[in-house]
């Protein structure tokens, strides 16, 4: 059948690609226009427009999907479906009424667990042990519609948002064609979501990335994974940011015959760097002070020459 796909970052493209290599008809890839990026902040395209392009698949670029244009030139399209996987842009009804089999969109949790723009971020951080991806078709409400399809994933321990995010958009890929398939053929039937379990996941801030030390290093722990790579938990030292990659909970004889370590105090011996948190200290993998390169956390605290009693977190 006929299929407009819509989906603009680097977790959109395993779908993208499923997609094309499918016995679907790929008319038309929809993405966000092209956005300020690095230090220079030139335009960039989305990887979903680069992948396209490489494709030789033609690109709409709308900056609102309910411009009358892009409406005239989806419904000159005439998709029979339009697969969608984390495009970024709110759909219009009017949008919605376009496709006869609808907006199908891949989200990555269990519906109706963490509707909302961060799901596998808020996952991790939750502590969930298991997670997944679901598709359903798109209605007013925010990830509200109706399921037509599931799959499950394993949190591991040491996973972070990026890894999560990486195994679910390659196997999100399958389940997406795979709900296409049934689609066109007609043997899966929309299941509305329950009312019970539901769960948010707003998009992740900058500010919701500081570290509470005081919190338990459990949480600490699930704190930084779910932000990494993005936008990357952080925390303040003399007076200046600094960026925290993902760390381990320290085991009884790391830090056998010191003192206790409070919330925020730093420890730091010749091989590692301890922080004290609400419960068990943890040990800094690696850390990126502000205006530097990421470095080892022990590195970090050679050079700096951290003295006895110094804290992370403070103002």
């Amino acid at each position: 059948m006929r299929v407009v796909f819509a989906g603009t970052p680097e977790a959109a493209v395993p779908s993208l690609d499923a997609v094309a290599a499918s016995s679907h008809e790929l008319v038309a890839v929809v993405t966000r226009p092209d956005a300020p990026s690095g230090r220079g902040r030139r335009l960039e395209a989305s990887p979903v427009r680069r992948r396209a392009e490489e494709l030789g698949v033609p690109v709409l670029t709308p900056a609102r999907v309910k411009d009358p244009e892009f409406l005239d030139a989806l419904r000159a399209l005439a998709p029979e479906a339009c697969p969608v996987v984390a495009y970024g842009n709110l759909i219009p009804v009017e949008a919605l009424a376009i496709p006869r089999l609808g907006w199908v969109n891949l989200h990555f949790s269990l519906l109706p667990a963490w509707r909302g723009a961060a799901p596998v971020q808020h996952a991790l951080m939750a502590g969930d042990e298991v997670t997944g991806a679901s598709t359903f078709v798109i209605e007013r409400g925010l990830d509200t519609g109706p399921v037509l399809g599931v799959m499950t994933e394993t949190i591991r321990l040491r996973d972070t948002a990026g890894d999560l995010l990486d195994r679910l958009s390659t196997a999100g890929a399958e389940l997406l064609v795979a709900t296409l398939d049934g689609l066109e053929s007609g043997q899966l039937v929309a299941q509305p979501q329950p009312a019970e379990g539901v769960s948010l996941a707003p998009k992740i801030e900058v500010d919701d990335a500081r570290i509470a030390w005081g919190r338990p290093a459990l949480a600490v722990d699930r704190l930084v994974r779910g932000c990494t790579p993005a936008p990357g938990a952080w925390t303040t030292f003399r007076g200046e940011r600094l960026k925290v990659a993902p760390l381990e909970l320290a085991s009884p004889d790391e830090v056998s015959g010191h003192d206790a370590i409070s919330p925020g105090t730093l420890l730091v011996t010749k091989k590692a760097v301890y922080v004290g948190t609400g419960t068990v200290p943890v040990r800094l993998g690696q850390v990126q002070a502000h205006g530097k390169k990421a470095m080892a956390a022990a590195d970090w605290a050679r050079g700096t020459r951290i003295e006895a009693g110094e804290r992370v977190g403070d103002e």
